[in-house]
Parts: structure tokens; C-alpha cells; sequence
């Protein structure tokens, strides 16, 4: 029991898993800010334009009322939340690599060439081939 309990304690002390906890707690704080710009800016304007709210939208079938508009302002909140998630991850990640070096992209160096007699690559600094002993001059190359 004793090993389980250590093995608990260093799993749950893990960076990752703390990192994880503090992430849920401000999401859930996030989505409060998110709900509230949703049902109280975002949903007012568009029912200026569709003259209705939607979380007032029914559709009463068999006497049971199903709240299609509050289902409506719900997705409109998750494309918020994942619209503002991505957002913000995307300039963590940027905030992120200011200071870190960029690999410097060079251009490999050539260090074969190719026999224009015999066709077989050989080393750029060869003055004659090691496969059909052709004197070499640099113009005969491509």
C-alpha cells in the first residue's frame, strides 16, 4: 500500500499533472467570461438583426418543450472558446521562440561530381577517374 501511495504522490506531483489542474480551473473561469460575452453581447446583436434571442427559441413537440436556442447559444460559446484557445496558444507558442536561435539554413556543400565519361560519381577534387582513368578538366562538368 505504502508503494501505491508513493507511486500516487509522484504521478500527481508531476509537473505535467499540475499544469493540467491550473489549466481546467482557468478554463472553467474562461468559460464564464466567454458565456457571458455570448449571452449578453453577442446573442442581443444578432437577434437586432434576426428580431429574436436565441435562447428564447422553442419547438414544443408531444408537450415537451425542446430549447433548440439554447443549444444554438451553446455552440456559438464552444466556437468562441476554441476560437480564443487557439488564439491564445498560438501566441504563447510565438512568445515562446522569440529569443531562441533559428537553425541558419545553408546550402549543403557538393562534394561529389560526376565522371562525364563513364557516368560515376567521384570526389569533386578528383583530376582523373578512379574507374576509367579519364584525364578530368573542371569545364567538362555540368
Amino acid at each position: 500500500m505504502k508503494k501505491i501511495l508513493g507511486e500516487f504522490k509522484q504521478f500527481a506531483l508531476k509537473g505535467n499533472v499540475l499544469d493540467l489542474a491550473v489549466g481546467v480551473i482557468i478554463g472553467a473561469a474562461f468559460q464564464g467570461i466567454v458565456k457571458s460575452l455570448v449571452d449578453d453581447i453577442i446573442s442581443p446583436v444578432i437577434g437586432l438583426f434576426a428580431k429574436k434571442d436565441f435562447s428564447s427559441l422553442v419547438l414544443t413537440v408531444f408537450d415537451v418543450n425542446i430549447r433548440y436556442g439554447a443549444f444554438i447559444t451553446a455552440v456559438i460559446n464552444f466556437l468562441i472558446m476554441v476560437l480564443l484557445i487557439f488564439l491564445l496558444v498560438k501566441a504563447i507558442n510565438k512568445l515562446s521562440n522569440i529569443g531562441k536561435k533559428q537553425p541558419q539554413v545553408t546550402e549543403k556543400e557538393v562534394t561529389t561530381k560526376e565522371c562525364p565519361f563513364c557516368y560515376t560519381e567521384i570526389s569533386v577534387k578528383a583530376s582523373r577517374c578512379p574507374n576509367c582513368t579519364s584525364i578530368l578538366d573542371n569545364q567538362s562538368f555540368k
